[in-house]
């Protein structure tokens, strides 16, 4: 994402601290965060300076509003990928089918101003197409194809979706074995009840 994606989207919906459930550590995420920069508080002058962005700060917006970003990429407004997988139908399989959908247009197929993807709907896309593979290294010495690339920025808009889904997943278990308990003890009660008052 910080080496393709975010020159033209951003992930407002997420703050750096969230990498921590990735298993970054504090030194390590605000390592990533120093790489933007971010409007800082206002001076005595009422001057607002620019700083790095820290541990606490959210992903920062590639663009300054909306027009900025429609001024620069020819009248379309590149959406912010924090929510995406949730947004779409079928986000991941969408986002996945959307990066790899790109080729040639067909002969006599006009595009005008955008791109040919096979999966867009009508065929044509205003984002030119974002990863080729060799786009990133791996420090890990994972070959970079584009298949790979693909399958690990959907894999990290699925996470930023749904960055507590563990813990909600977690707490999920915990009220069902819960209630679970208090059904059998509420089963028990009313039994008990009832023998009395039948006897």
């Amino acid at each position: 994402y910080i080496e393709i994606c975010a020159s033209c989207h951003g992930l407002k919906h997420v703050a750096f601290r969230n990498l921590q459930d990735l298993g970054y550590s504090k030194d390590q995420i605000n390592s990533i965060a120093a790489q933007f920069l971010i409007n800082d508080l206002p001076d005595d002058d009422g001057e607002v300076a620019k700083r790095k962005a820290i541990y606490s700060d959210s992903f920062v917006e590639p663009y300054k509003n909306v027009n900025a970003a429609k001024a620069a990429n020819n009248g379309a407004y590149p959406p912010d990928l924090s929510l995406m997988v949730k947004a779409r139908k079928d986000g991941a399989n969408y986002i996945r089918s959307l990066l790899l959908g790109y080729s040639e247009a067909p002969e006599n197929f006009d595009v005008g101003e955008g791109y040919y993807n096979k999966y867009m709907a009508g065929n044509i896309i205003a984002m030119p197409q974002p990863l080729y593979g060799e786009d990133v290294e791996y420090k890990d010495g994972i070959e970079a194809t584009l298949e790979q690339e693909v399958n690990d920025l959907v894999t990290f808009l699925t996470w930023t979706s749904m960055p507590d889904l563990e813990e909600r997943r977690a707490a999920g278990f915990k009220v069902i074995f819960f209630l679970f308990i208090m059904t059998i003890v509420f089963y028990l009660s009313y039994r008990k009840i009832w023998s009395e008052l039948k006897s």
